[in-house]
């Protein structure tokens, strides 16, 4: 199961909040950002206590980097605890745990072409040394989804929205896999790199859903478990009612993804 902090954390790309690579376009008023989301920050251990009754053996917890290096160089010792809470409690609870690096939403400071910028490449390196240091987990995947970021430059699908350029596009897709091999033979993080994983959406056909499964790699997942705001939500399996959660899927849903 994902849990996508951008989507359902709140407290980023707000007033006086960290500011993430869709702060400019969010200003513009391009798209609406997540706002105060459903406040998953304080609800974490809220929504993970449901998740064993649902069958599911394990959480992907993604670390956002704008929360934890609000600034270049400036770390929030205090937000990394508590993603390292988070994930204990997963743990406590016999969920396996791993980590996301770098998900839709990256520190604004990175620039919205952070993925052409050889400077950016250690700071990568580091925030991942940092997580793998800070948080307890089995697994570590360095981009949630290194397509979406190349797309941003071909379909203006995403972050930095331009369309048709395929030189960037190539020299960006280049960039992340040396970020990958680099990370894939660090000693640190290196051991827990998840190398291969798939997919699948709540709110994909049941048929579409019963194809995916059949996928073999090393870590399936389904995004996501609470499906958020702004621009990276998605279905989710849990919702937030009168300040309750509650599971809000269908049983076949959920005998499929068992």
């Amino acid at each position: 199961m994902t849990l996508e902090g951008y989507a359902v954390e709140g407290g980023l790309d707000g007033p006086y909040q960290p500011s993430t690579c869709f702060r400019p376009t969010i200003a513009l008023g391009r798209h609406v950002g997540p706002g105060d989301a459903d406040d998953l920050w304080h609800d974490y251990e809220q929504v993970l206590d449901l998740v064993p009754a649902m069958g599911f053996d394990g959480v992907r917890l993604s670390v956002e980097w704008a929360r934890v290096e609000p600034h270049r160089g400036q770390v929030d010792e205090t937000a990394l605890e508590r993603y390292a809470e988070v994930a204990r409690y997963a743990q406590i609870l016999g969920l396996g745990v791993t980590v996301v690096i770098v998900d839709a939403a990256w520190p604004a400071w990175l620039g919205l072409e952070a993925w052409l910028l050889p400077w950016v490449v250690p700071c990568v390196i580091e925030q991942a040394r940092r997580v793998e240091r800070a948080v307890p987990a089995d697994g570590v995947v360095a981009f949630a989804d290194a397509k979406a970021l190349v797309n941003g430059f071909m379909d203006s699908s995403a972050p930095p929205w331009r369309r048709g350029a395929r030189v960037d596009a190539e020299m960006a897709h280049d960039q992340i896999d040396s970020i990958l091999a680099t990370l894939g033979n660090d000693p640190l993080v290196g051991p827990k790199i998840v190398a291969t994983s798939a997919s699948v959406r709540a709110d994909q056909p049941m048929a579409d859903i019963r194809a995916a499964l059949e996928t073999e790699c090393d870590e399936l997942y389904v995004r996501s478990l609470v499906g958020g705001y702004g621009p990276s939500a998605s279905a989710g399996l849990l919702v937030k009612r009168s300040d309750a959660w509650r599971v809000e899927a269908s049983e076949e849903l959920l005998d499929v993804l068992r």
